[in-house]
């Protein structure tokens, strides 16, 4: 095992922001309380969760009372997706995905067929854009929700959400996002994209694991999934993480001041990154919308390449990243985006995906591209298939 480590693998998870983690040590000491008690030792814990809510509105132009904390984007994305269909059954029945959503999304709505829900996946092209005209065609009188990604996790790709959303909006017809990609990455505003629910984690910008949000417009009726204690205004009830909201919160202030400054950091590494695969690497394609998408992510495929024994061999010399989504277990499974958006091709292909942070530096995208080349040169050496162009 190499001694050194380069971490290129940010939408898996962001390293916890030094500032988020001290302000989460008092939630795990002295201050234990449990939020929802009337006596001393509740009111801090209170006060710490109004603040974060605060801060995580402010984060995506929302206001305080329509951010719902939850554990993860794959719980905020179930909450949207069943919590918009259990609240219309019996009026609606027809649910809208694109084809590269998140298993957390196309899953949630996959399992409402069995409720009497019907499902209608909108294609993608090359780049992985939704047309918008693709999902006004296959809207109807009974559909109850659109759920189109803002930023695809594996490629990048950045959809044209303010356009949806005038077309639903026509329709009277709620718009959910997954924006657990660009939230922290781009500017977010749940009022220019003219969402009525936006998913968003705390891993994915300097906040801890095991702590994320739904951003529900108001007047946005949710059927909650569970019942009990009536936190979260009864949306989504249950005792709160104090610790993870509050690093949530300081993570969202963090990120505000810090944002146009890591765009420029990743998009400068990125170019970097893509120069040297260009320049010392044939045979690769390169994936997603080449112009509209999260800085720094790099989607690349290699001909005549294993993709798992690429991971392995870039992860035995130091380098950490992806090669599919970070929520899938290591398969020889195709990436159903990649598939979606008609790119696979024939023959072997294996692929990478690096999303750099704004803690990389020059010289890590030099290891990290020193070792990308002989990694593949190494495999490709023992492909039958493989000859220099």
């Amino acid at each position: 095992m190499n001694e050194r480590r380069v971490y290129m693998d940010h939408i898996a998870g962001t390293p916890v922001a030094p500032g988020a983690m001290e302000a989460m040590l008092p939630y795990l000491g002295d201050n234990f309380g449990n939020p929802a008690s009337i006596h001393h030792h509740g009111e801090l814990p209170q006060d710490a969760l109004f603040r974060s809510r605060e801060a995580v509105a402010r984060l995506i132009g929302a206001e305080t009372e329509e951010v719902i904390f939850t554990s993860c984007g794959t719980e905020s994305n179930n909450l949207a997706i069943k919590g918009v269909a259990f609240d219309s059954i019996g009026v609606k029945s027809h649910i809208v995905v694109s084809a590269i959503e998140h298993y957390s999304v196309l899953y949630s709505a996959k399992s409402l067929e069995r409720f009497g829900f019907e499902v209608t996946q909108v294609p993608v092209d090359a780049m992985g854009r939704v047309d918008p005209d693709a999902v006004r065609r296959v809207l109807r009188l009974e559909t109850a929700l659109v759920s189109i990604m803002h930023a695809n996790n594996e490629v990048g790709t950045l959809q044209d959400l303010s356009e949806i959303a005038r077309i639903t909006r026509e329709r009277g017809i709620v718009l959910h996002t997954d924006a657990v990609a660009s939230v922290g990455r781009v500017p977010v505003s749940v009022d220019e994209l003219g969402v009525d629910l936006l998913s968003l984690a705390a891993n994915q910008f300097g906040g801890p694991k095991g702590t994320a949000a739904l951003y529900c417009r108001k007047g946005t009726n949710l059927w909650p999934l569970f019942h009990g204690g009536g936190q979260e205004d009864g949306r989504r009830t249950g005792t709160e993480n104090v610790a993870g909201i509050v690093g949530m919160g300081k993570a969202a202030e963090l990120t505000m001041e810090a944002l146009p400054r890591r765009m420029d950091a990743c998009r400068r590494l990125e170019d970097l990154l893509r120069r040297g695969i260009s320049d010392h690497i044939d045979g690769i394609q390169f994936n997603g919308d080449p112009e509209r998408h999260i800085p720094g992510l790099i989607n690349v495929s290699f001909r005549y390449v294993e993709g798992e024994a690429l991971l392995l061999h870039m992860d035995l010399r130091g380098v950490s990243v992806a090669g599919a989504s970070a929520c899938m277990s290591i398969t020889a499974k195709a990436s159903h985006v990649l598939e979606a958006m008609g790119v696979l091709g024939s023959g072997a292909l294996g692929t990478l995906l690096f999303t750099l942070g704004e803690e990389n530096t020059e010289d890590d995208v030099r290891y990290a591209l020193d070792n990308l080349v002989q990694v593949v040169d190494m495999l490709r050496a023992m492909s039958p298939l493989y000859t220099r162009s």
